[in-house]
């Protein structure tokens, strides 16, 4: 395995752009699901809850996810924005951890997107009761048939409570695996119009 080390010259000075490179990386080494990412969010008292999204766009604002706006997720960024996020590349024996405030999209990026998704995701998105108690499978197949006949006259439109949250980022941080334990963690925080970076303890 290829030996990677992380030293504060070799970091672009802006986090996201560092975070391209790395997914770059990660994508050019066929990791395997590497947009794969944990999404935790907390209750306003501080319950946490993770689960395993994918990262769907990166831009200068933040990292874009989509989602039910009425799972369980949604109810927490609702209630208390402040959430995170966590990549773990392990055949590079990388991790990228990014801390932030989580804000819906706007409606026609939701659509833009819904747009692409295969047929079956989006007769999923519809029949879904996402985070919600049934009965059995057969009444979740049951849905899905139901809303497949529906749309088989009907134009499959993006259902008004599914669409996209965007995670924008007030600390990132990069790790990246050394022998003995002396790894090497690297923090960006944000302070007004610039990125600051700090080199942490491992």
């Amino acid at each position: 395995m290829e030996t990677h080390f992380l030293e504060i010259d070799n970091l672009d000075t802006d986090p996201i752009i560092q975070f391209r490179y790395w997914l770059n990386e990660a994508l050019n080494a066929n990791v395997p699901e590497p947009t794969a990412m944990v999404l935790s969010t907390a209750t306003p008292e501080g319950k946490s809850s993770s689960r395993v999204v994918l990262l769907k766009g990166v831009d200068n604002y933040g990292f874009t996810f989509f989602t039910n706006y009425e799972s369980k997720k949604a109810m927490h960024i609702a209630d208390n924005p402040a959430g995170s996020l966590l990549f773990y590349w392990q055949a590079l024996e990388r991790q990228v951890r990014i801390e932030g405030k989580i804000l819906k999209t706007a409606a026609h990026e939701s659509d833009e997107y819904f747009v692409t998704r295969p047929e079956g995701s989006k007769i999923g998105a519809w029949a879904s009761p996402q985070s919600r108690r049934i009965p059995n499978r057969e009444y979740l197949e049951n849905l899905q048939r139901d809303y497949m006949r529906l749309f088989r006259s009907k134009v499959l439109d993006r259902p008004e409570n599914w669409g996209g949250y965007k995670l924008i980022p007030d600390m990132i941080e990069f790790w990246q695996s050394r022998e003995n334990r002396l790894h090497d963690r690297f923090e960006y925080v944000r302070n007004g119009g610039i990125w600051e970076i700090y080199r942490l303890a491992p």
